[in-house]
């Protein structure tokens, strides 16, 4: 470049502040499960009961039955979670932004996330129970719907509700959980005159969030059995429990062994657990 041209006092501009990557920022399940924020103690019980039955007396003065009490437990343990960033003096100081607010927001974002994740793993995983919770329980295959080589049908969604229902579970406060997939199955198995498709384009399109009586939620965060199927979960409130021992906390502090860097810090501490297997179904959908 030639002295004294114009180009010496060309300058490079950056942008002054930081904008966060695609990435789901909010929890979406909590509002959909039991929530218990009342925890102390390395594990918590919830006490249950089932049903009972009536018996006919068939003659005078006969003696009063007595029944067995169909108590119940299931066990809830803590999780510890922690997301750690250190801003680095010399870092700081050759920014032109101070980070340490959308580090901060990254990892609240992060702790949705977590919790969305706990209460799926904890719909399909073995339940522990019994007076001290030393008793795995597995979901049983007829809370499952096998993947029958297809995607999320409309067909798999009433056998879902069929179970349901079979089982005397309230109508109220049913949901299934289903990633971005299982809507594009979902459109692809209804007819473009059909009002089921119409219901599912609004679906898709967020207009509504309801249909054969579950709430749809959106998750990618679904899991996976050994052949790939997507696990899609549809269950009523009453059927997981969030226990959760220590809300999502943040800290944004000087670290002095560590030159004064900022130390922005996040933990949460939580548990789940399958209350009742009769108000959870899993549905295996092939993608």
């Amino acid at each position: 470049m030639a002295r004294g041209t114009p180009e010496v006092a060309f300058v490079q501009q950056y942008q002054n502040t930081i904008t966060m990557l695609a990435q789901q920022m909010d929890n979406r399940l909590r509002q959909t499960v039991m929530v218990d924020t009342d925890w102390t103690g390395e594990a918590k019980y919830y006490d249950q009961y089932g049903s009972d039955s009536m018996e006919e007396i068939m003659t005078r003065y006969a003696d009063t039955p007595v029944q067995t009490p169909d108590h119940e437990r299931r066990r809830v343990t803590p999780r510890f979670f922690v997301s750690n960033t250190l801003e680095d003096p010399q870092d700081a100081l050759a920014m032109l932004v101070d980070p340490k607010s959308t580090y901060m927001q990254a990892k609240m974002a992060s702790a949705a996330r977590k919790t969305d994740l706990i209460i799926i793993q904890a719909a399909s995983a073995a339940a522990f129970a019994g007076k001290a919770g030393g008793t795995s329980t597995a979901l049983p295959s007829t809370s499952k719907i096998a993947v029958g080589g297809a995607g999320l049908t409309k067909a798999k969604l009433i056998e879902a509700s069929k179970k349901l229902n079979a089982n005397e579970v309230e109508k109220e406060d049913r949901h299934i959980v289903i990633s971005a997939e299982q809507l594009e199955d979902l459109l692809g198995t209804t007819e473009v005159t059909s009002s089921d498709f119409n219901t599912v384009k609004a679906l898709v399109e967020g207009t509504l969030d309801s249909w054969l009586g579950f709430k749809f939620v959106h998750s990618e965060q679904l899991e996976t059995d050994t052949s790939d199927s997507r696990l899609v979960l549809a269950y009523q409130k009453k059927g997981i429990q969030l226990a959760i021992q220590n809300e999502a906390e943040g800290r944004i502090d000087p670290r002095p062994d560590k030159n004064y860097a900022w130390q922005v810090y996040l933990k949460i501490v939580l548990g789940a657990v399958r209350l009742e297997e009769e108000r959870v179904v899993q549905i295996a959908c092939s993608e």
